[in-house]
């Protein structure tokens, strides 16, 4: 889901206050939390945006922080950056 199909949802919701039930409303600002805790200055293509997203909620934390999960891990399998140790941690 894209920041513009949930701002046109919001919007319709708006719209139809009174006739959206307390679930959808829940349901749609949820989405719209998720949507704003996961804004970054990184443009990607919108499938890949919504699987990072997905992915993020799977794992309860914000797409910033699987973005740089991800890349960590990348620089570290490939000889771009050294490998932690233990002791190191995260």
């Amino acid at each position: 889901m894209t920041r513009l199909s949930i701002a046109k949802e919001l919007e319709s919701a708006a719209d139809r206050v009174t006739e959206v039930s307390r679930g959808d409303l829940q349901i749609i600002l949820r989405r719209a939390a998720l949507v704003l805790r996961n804004v970054s200055g990184i443009s990607l293509e919108p499938a890949a945006g919504d699987a990072l997203n997905a992915i993020a909620a799977e794992m309860k934390i914000g797409r910033t922080e699987l973005i740089q999960i991800v890349l960590r891990e990348w620089l570290e399998t490939n000889p771009y950056r050294p490998v932690r140790t233990l002791e190191q941690g995260k």
